[in-house]
């Protein structure tokens, strides 16, 4: 039974007059769970058990339009894991399954509740932080770099020191960009970032920021 059978069924099985001595209340209840659950697959990446690409861009997408609503603004960070490629060249991909699995639980452990934890793709992560500056953003990026630095990843083979590099940008009412102008920014300052040695965090400047905010007000 596919998404839509099981809506369609919850539907049709309801009590419409609301009664919960329903015969069918037990069936309607088990009904609604399994939604849930489909719903939920849907939008989470089955490794890491993060949000996955798909839901990513949805959420952005409410994001942005609630900055340009109220004026709060959006932080964007993407990291990426450094040297990856080594780790399954050297231990394997389930070694490197094992890797992405735990840097995915660091940060679901470092988010606060509102924010939005995503599997970009590959070993690459995105963290949409609603309601953040780029200060507020640069500086929990790199609470979260240090964090991943002095937590190794345990694998059935080793003790593997993982280290990731970020990008960091804000999103502000009055912004002309769309959605993929933002992703594409943000990338380019995790581009420079490994670029300049990875292990770091690369963002605008918050001269930008300050000036954003004087000509909002």
């Amino acid at each position: 039974m596919n998404y839509k059978q099981t809506e369609d069924r919850v539907a049709a099985d309801s009590c419409p007059a609301g009664d919960d001595k329903c015969t069918n209340l037990s069936e309607v209840k088990r009904l609604q769970e399994e939604i849930k659950q489909l719903a939920a697959l849907v939008r989470t990446d089955e490794l890491t058990r993060l949000f996955n690409f798909r839901y990513f861009n949805q959420a952005l997408s409410l994001e942005m339009e609630r900055t340009r609503r109220s004026g709060q603004p959006t932080c964007l960070i993407m990291l990426d894991l450094d040297h990856f490629k080594e780790v399954n060249d050297a231990y394997g991909h389930e070694a490197g399954n094992a890797v992405l699995r735990h840097i995915s639980s660091l940060v679901k452990k470092t988010v606060r509740r509102l924010d939005i934890p995503c599997r970009y793709g590959g070993e690459e992560f995105t963290i949409i932080l609603p309601d953040t500056t780029l200060r507020q953003g640069v500086r929990f990026a790199n609470r979260l770099r240090l964090i991943i630095e002095n937590s190794p990843a345990k694998t059935s083979d080793a003790l593997l020191g993982i280290e990731a590099s970020f990008g960091v940008d804000v999103y502000t009412k009055g912004d002309e960009l769309i959605e993929k102008e933002f992703v594409e920014k943000v990338d380019s300052f995790l581009y420079l970032a490994k670029q300049e040695g990875r292990n770091r965090v690369c963002h605008s400047s918050f001269t930008d920021e300050d000036s954003a905010r004087s000509d909002s007000k």
